[in-house]
């Protein structure tokens, strides 16, 4: 019986993914967690044979927990659940440890596809994101149209997203246990490559993307 750990800060969307996997004679969902403490510690304890991941998460980012574990426990693979757009972030996931990206918009009717696709010991991704990735790797030079977001790092995206959702620098600074002239480089990093003017740009820039991601 393979085991599968759900983290994902949503009880509804939990119970939606525990329901679909107990339909499998030969898979069991063997823990849940919301946020990235909780997930480590099961992680941990349990060593499921695969972990299904949201990149956000109460109090923590999906990018970082994806990265711990995969520095860890690199055998467990990682199979990426998530709303935000499979162009900006899927890339980010697989560089990060993931083996799998699936919107939730599509989990229902794909998700155990890409759940037997890892326990296989393979990658899914979508043909889009694969065709794309595979550019990059050969050196396509064009651009990712509509991503203006794509040149940031994976930090400072993590960081924008929290502006996005009101958190203040020193808030933002305690969540990643970073110093806060620290967080405030980032934030002029975040305003230089998005070309933003000032503070209340960036927040209101953020929150509007925040915005547009939860409709997704």
């Amino acid at each position: 019986m393979k085991q599968i750990l759900l983290v994902d800060d949503h009880p509804m969307v939990r119970e939606r993914m525990a329901e679909i996997i107990r339909l499998e004679t030969d898979l069991t969902v063997c823990g849940e967690a919301d946020d990235r403490f909780q997930a480590m510690r099961a992680i941990e304890s349990i060593q499921p044979d695969l972990a299904i991941i949201d990149l956000t998460l109460k109090r923590s980012n999906g990018l970082e927990l994806i990265k711990d574990v995969h520095a860890r426990y690199p055998a467990i693979p990682i199979l990426v659940l998530s709303m935000h757009d499979e162009l900006l972030y899927a890339e980010r996931a697989i560089r990060a440890g993931a083996r799998g990206y699936i919107t939730k918009q599509e989990a229902t009717r794909k998700v155990m596809q890409a759940i037997r696709c890892l326990l296989a010991g393979d990658i899914y991704l979508s043909e889009k994101m694969s065709a794309q990735i595979a550019a990059a790797a050969v050196g396509s030079s064009r651009a990712k149209a509509g991503l203006p977001l794509d040149g940031l790092s994976d930090r400072e995206l993590s960081v924008f997203e929290m502006i996005g959702r009101g958190q203040s620098t020193r808030q933002i600074a305690e969540e990643l246990h970073l110093e806060l002239r620290t967080i405030e480089t980032y934030r002029a990093r975040i305003k230089e490559k998005l070309s933003l003017k000032d503070a209340n740009d960036l927040l209101q820039h953020a929150i509007r993307w925040m915005q547009s991601e939860g409709s997704n």
